[in-house]
């Protein structure tokens, strides 16, 4: 039994990347900033938007969020102040938990956290010291590199090879033939 889930653990870490993705795309409409349907209240929080970040404007002290999905997705203005916690996770194109407050019909950032990936069950964590200890044994295990080319190109971690998420599919062939052999992705966000 153990023998056969370690079998699908490359497809659930995969899949985990695919779900999570690497997607360039950013729509340039905004909307007023009505709750939309990714908008929910959390215990203790408020309201929040999910989704990921268009942009960020210092100066206009708005942060601009992709909410919802496919059809539905929108893109809301979302003001911040010198109060709101967490401005370094408003970075354009990752993922984001903002929870707001309305303010005068605006909604104002309170708290903003990272939007991290789930891991499917039988995928576990890696820490950056158990990595490197591993290579400097030099244990048998394929290092991938899952961020996009040009940042695998200016640095990557010692015996690393680049599969990036988006072209993930397209590369399936560059991951050993071996099911029992120990794989470990990494990227540049915190996940």
């Amino acid at each position: 039994m153990k023998k056969t889930m370690t079998r699908f653990i490359p497809f659930f870490i995969m899949a985990s990347f695919l779900v999570t993705g690497c997607n360039q795309n950013i729509k340039s409409t905004t909307t007023a900033a009505k709750p939309s349907v990714s908008t929910e209240a959390k215990k203790d929080q408020g309201p929040v938007y999910k989704g990921k970040v268009v942009g960020k404007s210092n100066k206009a002290k708005q942060i601009s969020i992709e909410v919802g999905k496919d059809k539905d997705a929108k893109t809301v203005m979302v003001s911040f102040d010198d109060k709101t916690k967490g401005l370094e996770y408003a970075a354009a194109g990752e993922g984001a938990i903002i929870a707001y407050e309305m303010r005068d019909g605006v909604p104002f950032a309170t708290v903003i956290k990272p939007k991290l990936a789930t891991l499917p069950p039988g995928v576990t964590v890696i820490t950056p010291t158990e990595v490197k200890t591993l290579i400097d044994s030099n244990k048998d295990f394929l290092l991938v590199d899952s961020r996009p080319g040009n940042r695998y190109s200016a640095s990557h971690l010692p015996g690393a090879v680049s599969i990036p998420v988006c072209e993930m599919q397209e590369l399936l062939q560059n991951l050993p033939k071996e099911k029992d052999k120990l794989l470990i992705f990494y990227c540049g966000g915190p996940t």
